[in-house]
């Protein structure tokens, strides 16, 4: 599972495996950075060579990549979306699916709560993962939660069999995405 936290100066991925008991384990981390001093075509090559590179490295079975969502200053979620579409357009390449999370997706997966701050979900990925330290910088510790977010995702996880290995966190997250549901009116 490969996990993309996009963001144009700084581009998280993450890579993590099933294990058994529903634990997860790390596989590899990093950021692919862009420099803001040169063209935006320019960077967004730096950041595609890199998606490419990881891909090709670590041949992930499906890609997860955090949603864009709105926000005020408009050239960082031009620059966001734009970095989501290169991961998406790597994986589509090599046949790879994708899954998209938004951040209260990702949040609920790893804490339990949509609401959870960002130093929580960082807590939560390093004791998920069974790390000494929370991975640095930030995007690296998000792409991480964005992945173990798929490997969690609630519609894999809700068969009769397995509901009762659900931990906390996913069992609220599950709920979430059902309120979520029913709230659109489809099941």
């Amino acid at each position: 599972m490969l996990g993309v936290d996009p963001g144009l100066t700084r581009c998280g991925i993450g890579v993590v495996d099933s294990q058994s008991g529903r634990r997860a384990q790390l596989v590899a981390v990093g950021v692919a950075m862009s420099p803001p001093d040169i063209s935006v075509d320019q960077r967004l090559l730096l950041i595609a060579d890199e998606l490419d590179r990881w891909m090709d490295l670590h041949v992930p079975d499906i890609v997860a990549v955090e949603r864009v969502f709105a926000q005020h200053n408009v050239s960082t979620v031009m620059g966001t979306a734009q970095v989501a579409g290169l991961a998406m357009v790597a994986a589509a390449r090599r046949g790879v699916p994708v899954a998209m999370h938004t951040p209260s997706e990702v949040k609920a997966a790893v804490t339990g709560s949509g609401r959870a701050g960002k130093e929580q979900v960082q807590r939560m990925v390093a004791n998920i993962l069974g790390l000494a330290e929370v991975p640095k910088p930030a995007d690296a510790a998000d792409a991480l939660a964005i992945a173990i977010c798929q490997l969690w995702r609630p519609a894999a996880l809700l068969d009769k069999a397995e509901r009762f290995a659900l931990t906390p966190a996913q069992k609220a997250w599950a709920a979430a995405e059902q309120a979520a549901r029913r709230a659109r009116g489809t099941r």
